[in-house]
């Protein structure tokens, strides 16, 4: 990869952030659609959300299927096999005529979709030095951070003016737009192996080497648990803003994109301390805050403190610790990887989806028509990230062994001035 010119270089991470962004843009473009989408299929807002719970499960387990097929095949060819899926089931959620429907093809949609997921990081780790890689996951967070704040507003914009089926025949144009870019412009960074097996028995063996490892185990639970603090915000927020503080579905789309600013200048700001700290150091520090401010949150809601304006400044604040966790848990979490990165992507993928579904379905299931669930789900995930983070860098090495880590983790995973 020495070979690798600047041109090329940013090609292929604009290819993989829009690959990644295509789960967000799922997520997010259809989220002010919530009151029409239930009054259309005769349903509640609540049972919508399923929709939602439902897409978080079919990008777990979809991982799950697609980190083996991308160590066997390669990254290409099941990459082109998930996107097309993911067209075909945008088609069917755009013609449903029953939340049932719309669930099941929703669940169809991840598991496509979720390729877009699981093969960058696969990617990232094939083609770029894994002392980049915290830097790499940051600059695709800069193109993952369109969605948040594009997607909304276009979203409210397209529903508004064509009805919310609309948004999935455009969820399916962009995506056929990314697949072309795949096809034509997006190397190949891995051979196929054909003496990987695709039998349950090494897959699970596979799966187990990897989760074993106790810097995987530590930073992939750690980033999982503390991103489904995300996931109850994207399912709880449009009852939050809509329903309670009587926000439009374009007031909905500014608020959403105001909030993702943060995440956006953070996960930037985070490129530039990596040139001074690790990212060892950053998750611990950005993950207190988080969880001092989805406390205050979560107290500041059942106590009644807490206005629509304060509400934003809060959850945008809980949120933009997103910018920090997310590149530094991913880089720490893969570094140990090289051969299997393609396993080991897919597994920390799977908890954080896993995790992002869970806490989307406490959200809906606490239904206590205020935004306790919302603030609490939010406060609890933090708390228990931060607990397990600080327990698991115990677990990683040995106290004698302290010394070596620290120099390990420098070596690898710093950002060079």
């Amino acid at each position: 990869m020495q070979a690798m010119n600047s041109k090329n270089r940013s090609l292929i991470i604009l290819i993989l952030g829009l690959l990644s962004a295509i789960g967000p843009f799922s997520i997010d473009m259809y989220l002010p659609g919530f009151p029409a989408m239930a009054k259309d299929l005769h349903t509640s807002v609540d049972m919508i959300s399923y929709s939602l719970a439902s897409f978080f499960v079919g990008i777990c387990f979809g991982q799950l299927l697609f980190g083996p097929l991308l160590d066997r095949f390669g990254r290409k060819m099941p990459m082109l096999a998930g996107l097309t899926l993911y067209i075909i089931a945008s088609i069917g959620c755009a013609l449903s005529h029953s939340v049932e429907m719309l669930v099941i093809f929703r669940f169809l949609q991840a598991l496509g979709g979720c390729v877009g997921v699981v093969a960058p990081r696969a990617v990232i780790r094939d083609l770029f030095p894994v002392e980049e890689n915290a830097k790499i996951f940051s600059l695709m967070i800069l193109i993952l951070g369109v969605s948040p704040i594009v997607a909304p507003t276009a979203g409210s914009y397209i529903i508004s003016h064509f009805g919310w089926n609309s948004v999935f025949f455009v969820l399916t144009v962009i995506t056929a737009l990314v697949l072309i870019a795949v096809i034509f412009w997006l190397p190949e960074s891995k051979k196929p192996d054909p003496a990987y097996s695709l039998r349950a028995k090494p897959i699970l063996t596979n799966f187990y080497n990897v989760i074993k490892v106790p810097q995987f185990y530590t930073y992939s639970l750690t980033g999982a648990i503390s991103s489904a603090g995300l996931f109850a915000y994207l399912a709880g927020s449009p009852y939050v803003f809509m329903e309670l503080f009587g926000t439009t579905e374009q007031e909905y789309g500014y608020i959403f994109a105001i909030i993702a600013a943060g995440l956006i200048t953070c996960s930037q700001l985070n490129t530039l301390l990596l040139k001074k700290y690790t990212s060892q150091q950053l998750s611990v520090v950005t993950l207190s805050i988080q969880t001092a401010v989805g406390l205050l949150l979560f107290f500041g809601t059942l106590l009644n403190w807490l206005n629509l304006y304060s509400t934003i400044a809060l959850m945008a604040m809980f949120l933009s610790c997103q910018g920090f966790s997310f590149p530094n848990s991913s880089a720490l979490s893969m570094a140990p990887f090289t051969k299997d990165a393609g396993s080991a992507s897919a597994l920390m993928g799977a908890m954080q989806m896993g995790a992002g579904a869970l806490a989307a379905a406490i959200v809906g299931m606490l239904n206590a028509r205020s935004a306790l669930p919302v603030t609490g789900v939010m406060a609890a995930c933090a708390l228990i990230a931060l607990v397990i983070l600080l327990y698991g860098v115990t677990r990683i090495s040995k106290p004698a062994d302290r010394a070596n880590l620290e120099e390990q983790v420098v070596s690898q995973l710093r950002i060079k001035n």
